[in-house]
């Protein structure tokens, strides 16, 4: 005789601590990091301390300090370390984001005064230093000149040098352009200014000309565009590479086609990163080029100006009318830098291969 045996199901509560355990609510880190400012300024104000880069460093601290107390007491230690590590990374972020804003906040501010058309097409030709009035037209057109004359120089040979260590390249020579790339890296400008000097207007006795400033910053744009150009190009899958190959398509036409415009928004982005460092240059110019209050449309007779050396100069006089005209050449140098990366971003989504049905 069997027995049906029915068992009922036996509800087990978790224990406490075990499945599940406290949260802190998802407003917490907003509400110390209010409480972290607060107390900064509260401390640095009971201190005598009217530096709020003193506030800010003793808020970053106390928000750092402030979660792992408070993850620790509700969530425990392992998860109080996961949320200091986040606090860290916040609190980085915010260190270098702030220098950035205040710097592009007082160079609006203060260039902005002066800035508008007549500044941007006029030059200081007749106008006094000393003098209000005058523009930025010939350092503006020199820049376009010389930074355009640079990167139609450095692009391509940083380019083909990069494909050569990439696709072709590993043996001693390989390793010896690879060890002067980086060593070029680290050259300083004036350096290359002094090398253009020597041989072009030394040795072979050419006078001061934009095209002199080109090359000198062409030396300084040469290694950048070749390391960035040089990482990209080892992202690309070799999947791609073999496939391409199998085909029985060569490799020189399988470089053209799959490597270059698989990598060509990070080419693009390395080749900006270098047009960005060059803009700012000053000492090759100052050198080379020697700066004019005149406008000169030729960048290969005769000097010329730039809007790195137009802020030099125009600070060094000191007056008002002199440092107010400064700020707005940097901003006008910030904005052409800015404008060059949104065309090469706009370039290289438009060349880079469409992903998708």
């Amino acid at each position: 005789m069997s027995h049906a045996i029915q068992e009922r199901p036996v509800s087990v509560a978790p224990r406490r601590g075990s499945l599940s355990h406290a949260r802190l609510p998802r407003w917490t880190p907003a509400a110390v990091a209010a409480f972290s400012i607060a107390a900064g300024i509260g401390i640095g104000l009971a201190a005598g301390w009217h530096s709020k880069v003193q506030w800010g460093m003793i808020a970053a601290l106390l928000f750092v300090l402030t979660t792992f107390a408070v993850t620790t007491k509700v969530e425990g230690s392992r998860q109080a370390k996961d949320r200091v590590a986040t606090s860290l990374v916040w609190v980085c972020f915010v260190l270098a984001v702030v220098p950035l804003l205040s710097l592009a906040w007082v160079t609006i501010s203060k260039g902005m005064e002066v800035l508008d058309m007549y500044f941007l097409t006029h030059s200081m030709n007749g106008v006094l230093d000393a003098e209000a009035g005058g523009g930025v037209y010939h350092a503006l057109l020199g820049t376009i000149e010389q930074v355009g004359i640079a990167t139609l120089i450095a692009a391509p040979i940083g380019l083909l040098t990069a494909v050569y260590l990439v696709e072709y390249g590993g043996g001693k020579l390989a390793q010896a352009v690879t060890f002067f790339v980086d060593v070029m890296t680290g050259i300083p400008s004036i350096v290359a200014g002094l090398f253009i000097l020597a041989t072009w207007n030394l040795m072979l006795g050419f006078g001061p000309s934009g095209f002199a400033g080109a090359m000198a910053l062409a030396i300084l744009m040469m290694p950048v565009v070749v390391r960035s150009t040089e990482e990209m190009l080892k992202l690309v899958p070799n999947e791609l590479r073999e496939a391409s190959l199998a085909l029985g398509i060569p490799k020189w036409r399988t470089i053209l086609k799959v490597v270059l415009p698989t990598a060509i928004g990070g080419i693009t982005t390395g080749v900006m990163l270098a047009v960005a460092r060059i803009t700012g240059e000053t000492a090759p110019v100052l050198l080379l080029v020697f700066g004019t209050k005149l406008i000169n449309p030729n960048p290969f007779e005769g000097a010329q100006s730039s809007l790195p050396l137009y802020v030099y100069e125009q600070y060094s006089v000191g007056t008002d009318a002199a440092v107010s005209r400064a700020w707005a050449a940097a901003l006008v140098l910030i904005a052409f830098v800015m404008i060059l990366n949104l065309v090469a971003r706009g370039i290289a989504r438009w060349k880079a291969p469409k992903t998708g049905r």
